[in-house]
């Protein structure tokens, strides 16, 4: 496959992976707001091609009819198959961001907070309420063609849960059903990178793809390990995801390998 990158740090380190293993791949610049590259790609071969940047990137892989191009996901708490091994998935309060006004009550608890779609508009994190309603506020101020692509618009579905004390956090990458590197990224409030992972996180990570087999051909899941125990707390498009200290040849290896995949349903 030919890869293209957006540059980033990350993608300069993916990079590496690249030139190790003798992967072609070209670098582009994003034309704010409107989406195109510089400089243009020029493949003759569109069935053979992944990029890997911001999230937005996925409008132009559309476009173009790039494929893979860029591997979207279903919002991962819509899955029935892993609703019960979700970090506060039972009682979780979706609104958009219209409706935060009248539903929240401005009444000073937290909460952790992020989008339902695999869109990056706003990371996952812990927020106040009155912090809450003044990023409502701000958006709601904005007419909806004030707001540029990839940001918080009115209707934008957002997920509100309670917030957990969790004891570690990994990212794990699977691809073909499989999990192929992982990185631990949280430990307690201390935010470490290391290339390593219990082993009953694996195991979990393995159950929790092997439990939604045909989610996506290739992406991300984060798990935690909380005093209830191990808990899956998101999956991410793998296109967009940082990649902390996971074994990138690995990486690169297993998404090359993939070559053309069918379209997600979300491609459509």
């Amino acid at each position: 496959m030919h890869w293209l990158l957006q540059e980033f740090e990350d993608t300069h380190k993916l990079a590496e992976a690249l030139d190790r293993l003798g992967i072609p791949y070209s670098w582009h610049k994003v034309v704010p707001f409107v989406g195109d590259l510089i400089p243009e790609p020029d493949i003759p071969i569109t069935d053979a091609v992944v990029m890997f940047g911001s999230y937005t990137l996925w409008r132009y892989a559309k476009a173009r009819g790039y494929r893979p191009g860029i591997f979207r996901l279903r919002p991962f708490v819509h899955e029935k198959s892993w609703q019960p091994f979700l970090l506060n998935g039972a009682d979780a309060l979706f609104l958009t961001i219209r409706d935060f006004p009248e539903q929240l009550a401005d009444d000073g608890r937290s909460w952790f907070i992020r989008p339902v779609d695999d869109s990056k508009e706003e990371p996952g994190n812990v927020k106040a309420t009155d912090e809450i309603l003044r990023m409502a506020e701000n958006v709601i101020a904005l007419k909806e063609d004030e707001i540029p692509n990839g940001s918080l618009r009115h209707d934008t579905l957002l997920m509100l849960t309670e917030p957990v004390r969790i004891l570690k956090e990994w990212r794990l990458w699977a691809i073909n059903g499989t999990i192929v590197t992982w990185s631990l990224y949280k430990e307690g409030s201390r935010v470490v990178y290391r290339h390593e992972i219990d082993e009953d996180a694996l195991q979990f990570a393995q159950e929790m793809v092997d439990r939604n087999a045909g989610y996506s051909p290739a992406y991300v899941l984060d798990i935690c390990r909380t005093g209830q125990g191990l808990k899956l707390l998101e999956t991410n498009c793998i296109n967009a995801a940082g990649f902390y200290a996971a074994n990138l040849v690995k990486l690169a290896s297993a998404v090359d390998g993939l070559g053309k995949t069918e379209a997600t349903p979300e491609d459509d």
